[in-house]
């Protein structure tokens, strides 16, 4: 990491601060980094009776029964969002994903909508195919309220709009068209914004379903779906990628904003480029080497980076022979001789290709990298390719897992992204900057512990939520934990606060036989609410001993609002990541208006 954290800044660095992803066989970023660290592939392979469409299909010998399972595309928990069953029936399944992603990028990153006062830029690709198979509404004659009201949930257009509704946010809603790129498209867009100073944070993804789900693919030569169901990256034996689906989104801010108000900054985006071939495409929907090349070479310039120092490069992909050389190609050109070399990467082999997300799924796979100084392996490849001739290139497959340790002394990344009718898009991701030191947290000090949730089952699980990351996570300090909890996470009505004064005070408090200072909604003690001082924001504690911090407590649980703002006033915590809200997802389906 960067030696220097007190260094300035470049004003066109932007922070990655929160991240969301569920994809094949991973709900969470942890479980796809587990997925990846691991080598598995994730993509399921069907029997006949799983499949309920493609019945002329299913028996014919180039039917592949492949398909990368998500098993929430039908799921949603609209009672966060404040949503009517009737209208999560009428959204499309990308909305309803997207909007629970977007709220756990912003709870990865430490913020509380509710206290947001800032502008929020929305941005997010999905399939337009998607609404339309789901179910398209019928053609009114009015435009009446529900009229209105269905269409708006069901639009593709308005996929960013209603998280931004739907969360409490304003801010510019932008959603995205550029197929299989909308992702990078997507971020390059949101991070455009924010250096113009039109956004302050940025949530940036996509999201795929792809539909009917679950159903395989009809395998046609020279084309992009896998023969057998597997994705072989780079392998001469490639004959392309399976369809998988998924949601990815970021929560972005300015690097040097980001670290000014104590985020948790997971990875930096250097820079951003996108092109189109246009009437150049040597065949309309392949890559044109020349002008991805430009795009890649585009990206590195715009963050001032050197090609030499770009140690992993994720590719788009694709596992089919001819798509692979064009890119490698491309990409060699535009890395132009060097004596460092690179890993190649492809995450397609995991989780197979998920259109719009696809290169959400890679991106999150180098930020993790990134973060955690490790290249994951490219799975699926066992005999290199010949023809791309990597001895000739600057790049060097990935075949087994290793530590990340760069010649050029800091890590960076570049991730492709190709979308069919010529889209090109690259980013170029950097480690995060190295925290400013700081002074040992101070043992024995009394903290507040807060957690919230719709109702008792759902706050019990955030409680084995919470102990079972704080026991496999020793190295998070106690006062970033409470500042994260008591500023990062929307208000709820059924409430548990505990004032404890160590990690392991607060694990055992945490526990479902927990005895001690802990209070809860349904047995609080009873407190005076015209003893505590008030500011705008709600009551303020009246000192920071455990005496103060309980009477506290039990006024928050039973529906007070507490200035937390004033708790915090020393400095002291920074937000780090915790688990994420537990949606009580249920089955919405429509079938009919």
């Amino acid at each position: 990491m960067t030696d220097s954290p007190e260094q300035e800044y470049d004003p066109g660095d932007v922070a990655v601060i929160g991240m969301s992803l569920r994809a094949p066989g991973a709900r969470t970023k942890e479980q796809f980094w587990d997925v990846l660290v691991h080598g598995r592939e994730t993509v399921s392979f069907l029997a006949k009776e799983d499949i309920h469409v493609d019945e002329t299909l299913i028996h014919n010998p180039s039917y592949v029964r492949a398909c990368g399972v998500l098993d929430t595309y039908d799921r949603f928990d609209p009672s966060v969002f404040g949503i009517s069953d009737r209208m999560a029936a009428a959204m499309t399944p990308e909305n309803r994903l997207y909007l629970e992603s977007a709220w756990e990028s912003l709870e990865d990153g430490g913020y509380d909508p509710d206290r947001l006062t800032a502008e929020i830029g929305m941005y997010g690709a999905n399939n337009p195919q998607t609404a339309a198979l789901y179910s398209s509404p019928p053609d009114r004659a009015s435009v009446g309220p529900e009229a209105i009201e269905a269409s708006l949930a069901w639009s593709p257009d308005s996929m960013t709009s209603n998280a931004l509704y739907y969360m409490g946010l304003t801010g510019e809603a932008v959603t995205v068209a550029a197929v299989c790129a909308g992702f990078h498209y997507a971020v390059h867009l949101a991070c455009q914004s924010l250096l113009l100073g039109q956004s302050d944070m940025a949530i940036a993804g996509g999201a795929m379903v792809r539909l009917p789900h679950p159903r395989g693919h009809l395998w046609e030569e020279n084309r992009i779906l896998s023969k057998d169901g597997h994705c072989r990256p780079f392998d001469a034996n490639g004959t392309g990628s399976a369809l998988s689906s998924g949601v990815v989104t970021l929560l972005l801010k300015p690097l040097g904003r980001a670290v000014a108000d104590r985020d948790h900054v997971y990875a930096v985006v250097r820079g951003s480029a996108v092109n189109n071939n246009g009437v150049s495409a040597m065949a309309y929907g392949l890559a044109q080497p020349e002008r991805l090349s430009a795009c890649i070479a585009a990206a590195m310039e715009v963050g001032g980076v050197s090609p030499d120092t770009v140690s992993m490069y994720e590719a788009n992909g694709l596992g089919l022979p001819v798509t692979d050389e064009l890119e490698v190609h491309a990409a060699t050109m535009a890395f132009g001789k060097q004596t460092a070399t690179a890993s190649i990467g492809g995450v397609k082999g995991n989780v197979g290709h998920g259109g719009v997300v696809s290169g959400g799924f890679g991106t999150v796979k180098a930020a993790l990298a990134l973060y955690h100084r490790t290249l994951p392996a490219t799975i699926n490849l066992t005999e290199v390719n010949q023809d791309l001739d990597f001895p000739s290139t600057p790049f060097v497959p990935q075949i087994e897992g290793a530590a990340w340790e760069p010649e050029a002394g800091i890590r960076r990344a570049g991730i492709t992204s190709l979308g069919g009718g010529g889209y090109n898009a690259h980013l170029v991701l950097e480690e995060p900057p190295a925290p400013a030191g700081r002074a040992p947290e101070e043992a024995g000090r009394p903290r507040l512990a807060t957690l919230s949730a719709m109702d008792d089952d759902a706050l019990a699980r955030q409680r084995t939520r919470l102990r079972e990351w704080l026991e496999a996570r020793p190295e998070l300090r106690l006062d970033d934990v409470c500042f994260t909890l008591n500023l990062g996470r929307k208000v709820m009505g059924r409430r548990w606060a505990a004032v404890v004064r160590s990690r392991e005070e607060l694990i055992a408090a945490l526990s479902d036989d927990a005895r001690g200072p802990v209070a809860s909604t349904a047995a609080a003690p009873r407190t005076d609410p015209g003893s505590f001082s008030r500011s705008d924001d709600g009551i303020v504690p009246s000192g920071q001993d455990a005496p103060a911090l309980t009477d506290l407590a039990a006024a928050w649980v039973t529906g007070l609002q507490v200035d937390f703002d004033a708790l915090h006033r020393d400095g002291a915590g920074r937000r780090v990541p915790l688990p994420a809200y537990p949606f009580q997802p249920r089955r919405f389906w429509r079938t009919d208006w």
